[in-house]
């Protein structure tokens, strides 16, 4: 952890969120400062401006051997793959600005409270964020128990626990081994290196369709657009109490916090400021730790394939869970992963692909006077577009706890691309269940209106191919799909009992581009 006397106290007066990105090594050694708010901010490091910060704050950034007795590792896959982790550590921060500030009293976990796996594809072009749930039930591997000095044998826990078992080294190879993923670089982010990195940048815009309350986090966010200083983001990326969501809709609320932030230092002048950059560049370098193998130089060769790396070509994804309350003696709650659609997502990375691979289909073209009311299908043809290639994410609309999950479950076992992630829709008891979608893709709403016959199908123009599935009380259930447009439905057993090798397609990988699910 960065010392306090390097960090910028002053700047959590009243701020938001932090997140960032990590590097990699040899001839490709380029840091991710990507998700510290500094992705885009490198982006023109290649000025002398840029160049003369890096070199003179390179020395003083906090390093740590995260790759220390890495043992067996995944092989190198020719892209830059980072782990990028947010910390619960309050060292340096007075008690009255940890409470009455950023409202993350209490003693600390030593624990990540953020993951994500980030990779740049070869030629700087793209890139995929990948969250990973923090009580993902994993193995962690053998290791040296820091304060004993004793070695512990491989157990079973939460994926998050690894860091306070074994430090940045620990944490990445408990990533690597359950992922398949070589780790190149390794970027952490504390409290302080949020807030000050958010403030540096002046703040970040997110928006909401509804208010968002969290008396725990101290978040109280109205509907609308708001911009958020560095104390009010990292309110809003650490709640967990918004609603019945819990980790799985504060990762949500993260990766949009990433995909705006993303937009809006690209449509900024930010990168085109040289003082301005500067003060980015000296605060994020000045409040995270990294792995040993960075240095300026990886700093101006990444940037430089930074150039072209915009909200539109960077893919947002969640690992795929199969139980979201896995009670485990000793561990409490955890999250099991989809094997089938964990591999594939993993597979996807690893070969470099795109995750949001599916190409939109023209705009519709206007229908012929007396056809269906708008919002609703227009042509009664039998489906034709298969569920595996339906995006889908599921909002409980009723307040009935568990039907988010329920229809998730419904929709997943038919064969549909679920985000395996249902939230709530907000306040409100909706009766009748309510199909969002994107007017390009009414192919593919017959298909999932096939499955919802009950529901009414609205129209969302610039929703994007990710259809929303607002469940309102009335729902009984999915109706079975023809054999013509129903592919292998998602195998149910217990991920225990699946193997990684299983026979037949692989699951589609659903994700969302940053446009997506940035601010409007």
């Amino acid at each position: 952890m960065a010392s306090s006397s390097r960090r910028h106290p002053a700047a959590v007066s009243t701020g938001p969120f932090a997140e960032s990105g990590s590097v990699r090594g040899a001839a490709r050694r380029r840091v991710g400062l990507w998700l510290a708010g500094s992705v885009s901010t490198a982006v023109l490091a290649t000025s002398c401006t840029g160049w003369a910060v890096l070199n003179g704050v390179g020395g003083s950034i906090d390093r740590v051997d995260a790759f220390a007795e890495a043992g067996d590792r995944p092989d190198d896959d020719g892209g830059t793959t980072f782990l990028v982790v947010g910390t619960d550590e309050r060292e340096g921060i007075p008690e009255t600005t940890l409470k009455d500030v950023l409202h993350a009293g209490g003693e600390s976990c030593h624990c990540t409270d953020t993951m994500m796996i980030v990779q740049l594809a070869k030629d700087g072009g793209r890139a995929s964020v990948i969250s990973i749930p923090r009580d993902s039930y994993v193995t962690i591997p053998a290791h040296q128990d820091p304060a004993t000095r004793k070695q512990v044998p491989a157990g079973k826990g939460r994926i998050n626990a690894a860091y306070g078992m074994g430090g940045a080294p620990l944490a990445v190879r408990t990533v690597e081994q359950n992922t398949g993923l070589r780790i190149d670089h390794y970027l952490q982010v504390d409290f302080l290196g949020f807030v000050s990195t958010v403030d540096a940048l002046g703040g970040v815009e997110v928006c909401t369709a509804k208010p968002l309350k969290d008396e725990y986090a101290g978040l109280d966010l109205r509907a609308g657009t708001s911009r958020l200083d560095g104390a009010g983001a990292l309110k809003y990326v650490r709640a967990r109490h918004v609603d019945g969501s819990s980790d799985l809709g504060r990762m949500q609320r993260q990766q949009k916090f990433l995909a705006q932030l993303l937009r809006q230092a690209a449509g900024t002048g930010t990168l085109f400021n040289p003082a301005r950059l500067g003060r980015v560049m000296d605060s994020v370098l000045r409040s995270v730790k990294v792995d040993k193998n960075l240095s300026p130089d990886d700093l101006l060769a990444l940037a430089a394939r930074l150039k072209d790396l915009s909200a539109a070509n960077a893919d947002f994804a969640t690992i795929p869970l199969s139980v979201i309350d896995h009670q485990v003696s000793g561990w409490g709650s955890t999250v099991l992963w989809d094997q089938r659609g964990a591999k594939a997502l993993f597979t996807a990375v690893r070969e470099g692909r795109p995750l949001t691979g599916r190409p939109e289909a023209p705009a519709a073209p206007a229908p012929p006077p007396g056809a269906a009311a708008p919002g609703v299908p227009s042509a009664p043809s039998a489906p034709s577009v298969p569920p595996g290639q339906i995006h889908v994410q599921v909002l409980n609309g009723a307040g009935l706890l568990g039907l988010g999950a329920r229809v998730d479950g419904d929709l997943r076992r038919l064969g549909f691309a679920t985000t395996g992630t249902p939230s709530n829709a907000g306040a409100g008891t909706a009766t009748r269940t309510v199909i969002r979608y994107d007017p390009r893709w009414d192919d593919s709403v017959r298909t999932l209106a096939a499955a919802l016959p009950a529901a009414e199908p609205v129209q969302v123009p610039g929703l994007g191919a990710t259809m929303q599935v607002i469940a309102g009380s009335d729902y009984l259930g999915v109706t079975a799909l023809p054999s013509s447009t129903s592919g292998p439905a998602p195998d149910a057993s217990p991920p225990s009992l699946r193997s990684s090798l299983s026979p037949g397609p692989a699951p589609t990988v659903s994700a969302a581009t940053g446009s997506e699910i940035s601010c409007p």
